[in-house]
């Protein structure tokens, strides 16, 4: 059993040196080398460090994501996490404040670690906001079994642009009071188990179509516009007590007195509308300053994390010139401006280790509050059941895309039914459309990709075999991912199509079992397709 970490000195003990310390929090990589490893504690003896923000691998982190780094996964991730994290506090003269983005569980970091469905599937869920807690609360149990304090979630970004290429699946949806219903939900459930909450990323990332990791997305809306719309999630979460507010890397000019400035550098944002306007007395972090957006803005070292502190800033999260930063904001800022920022962490950090017991002996198993979320959030959104049940006593073939026809989803059925699968994993395209010519088609999509790049990892090939399917045949089609890859399709020429989300086995269990007749389809698209064919008919 991992035992809790010494609870924090007195701040009075610390000088304001060591009290700038506090403020940063620097990248910590679960898969980094021994020397990495060493230099991170030299850096947190060194420099006074208040927080660590835990990601996979350098490689897998978002701005090398896109550079094509080759991620080189490992299965004893999660010990590992474990591990570093007692290495960690071992250096720190104060403890560590330890914090991971866990939206959908800490899969999202480590591999044979417990996942959950995203946020696009739990906004699908009608009212059963029960459920939503339950996976705040289970992943909060995972993150104090690791020794994690402080899980960056939940988004409550509104997702009202469908070329959105990093919120898209991480969005509960696109309407205002669903996200802000489902988002306080997993935050009481994870403050239910005493780890502390993140709503971002404000003032909302959801209508852009520019990843933050790579340029800077400009938002021209106004400001009645985002008050009314994606500043309401926000609002809600800060009545609902959440701990701390992260200010994402976007313009909005209507915010900041016409400025192209980035939130995260915005004094009018932060210190204006969302201390000021909204009232939020808890910690503002930023997003990640080595993300693109705003780290090619500032090439000398140490000025961005000065420029993110005097915006309003609190915690600089995955910060890069530790001590650069620290010497510009002892030189720079007044002390009051760091006594206040230190005292609002201060009193996050006393807060997490005050809930602070005996950690868990394991993680929770999933599977069970999975297969209730596959049962609930399944959403026909074309056609209806009675389109579907005459391919049970007509006959079909499947036919797979992006896995073999050896999968859950078959299988449960081929108990059933009788018919001929196929894939074009192993099949040619000649081959597929020769099988299944003049006959019933179930339809099985399985996207590569959950997020749009590359139309979410599906080959020009592929989509042009899925067009022709829907064009030629009678079609049934069950979709196992981000539903906005049905933008790219035709898909109202289908008898029916039903939106699984997951390709969890529990989900094409359910969904097979909704094919059969057996269950229903209980859950609501919580975004809107590019049709207007498509329409939920539950």
């Amino acid at each position: 059993m991992t035992r809790p970490v010494p609870y924090p000195q007195a701040s009075a003990e610390l000088s304001l040196k060591e009290k700038v310390g506090q403020l940063f929090m620097p990248a910590a990589f679960i898969n980094d080398s021994e020397s990495e490893i060493q230099a991170l504690e030299k850096l947190i003896k060194e420099h006074h460090i208040g927080s660590l923000c835990f990601f996979h691998s350098r490689a897998s982190a978002a701005t090398n994501f896109e550079g094509k780094k080759e991620v080189v996964y490992n299965e004893d991730s999660l010990e590992t996490l474990k591990k570093l994290i007692v290495r960690y506090q071992k250096a720190a003269k104060t403890p560590l404040l330890m914090s991971i983005d866990a939206e959908w569980g800490l899969a999202m970091r480590v591999e044979q670690a417990p996942q959950y469905p995203y946020a696009i599937t739990q906004g699908a869920l009608e009212e059963h906001t029960e459920l939503i807690f339950k996976i705040g609360k289970n992943i909060a149990h995972d993150c104090k079994y690791c020794g994690i304090h402080w899980n960056l979630a939940p988004v409550v970004d509104i997702n009202n642009n469908p070329n959105n290429p990093v919120i898209g699946y991480r969005s509960y949806g696109e309407s205002k009071e669903l996200v802000s219903e489902k988002a306080i939900a997993y935050t009481l459930g994870t403050k239910s188990e005493g780890v502390l909450t993140c709503a971002k990323h404000f003032p909302g990332h959801g209508d852009t179509a520019i990843d933050s990791h790579l340029g800077l997305p400009i938002i021209e809306k106004s400001k009645e516009a985002l008050w009314e719309n994606e500043l309401f999630p926000f609002r809600e979460l800060i009545e609902n007590g959440v701990d701390s507010v992260m200010i994402g890397h976007l313009s909005v000019p209507s915010l900041s007195n016409g400025k192209n400035t980035p939130a995260t550098l915005s004094k009018e944002i932060i210190k204006g509308v969302l201390r000021k306007e909204l009232q939020f007395n808890g910690v503002v972090i930023s997003d990640a300053l080595n993300m693109h957006s705003v780290s090619k803005m500032y090439p000398t070292k140490g000025e961005l994390e000065w420029v993110a502190f005097d915006a309003g800033n609190d915690v600089l999260c995955f910060a890069e010139n530790i001590k650069e930063g620290m010497d510009l904001i002892l030189k720079n800022a007044s002390k009051q401006q760091i006594e206040e920022s230190f005292e609002r962490f201060w009193n996050l950090k006393l807060k997490a280790f005050n809930a602070l017991k005996e950690s868990p002996d394991e993680a929770r198993n999933p599977v069970s509050l999975n297969h209730k979320l596959a049962y609930e959030s399944l959403s026909l959104v074309h056609g209806d059941q009675k389109n579907i049940n005459p391919f049970r006593k007509e006959g079909f073939v499947g036919v797979t895309i992006g896995k073999e026809a050896d999968n859950p989803f078959f299988g449960t059925i081929s108990k059933s039914v009788t018919f001929a699968g196929f894939s074009t994993k192993s099949s040619s395209k000649k081959e597929i459309l020769e099988q299944i010519e003049g006959k019933n088609v179930l339809l099985t999509l399985f996207p590569p990709l959950v997020k749009p790049k590359d139309n979410f990892g599906v080959s020009q090939q592929d989509l042009a075999l899925i067009s022709e399917i829907l064009a030629n045949q009678n079609v049934v089609l069950y979709h196992f991912g981000n539903p906005y890859f049905l933008n790219l399709l035709p898909f109202q020429k289908a008898r029916a199509v039903v939106v699984a989300f997951q390709d969890f086995e529990t989900f094409q269990q359910n969904a097979a079992n909704h094919f059969l007749g057996k269950v229903d389809a209980k859950g609501k698209l919580p975004i809107t397709l590019n049709s207007e064919v498509c329409t939920s008919t539950k």
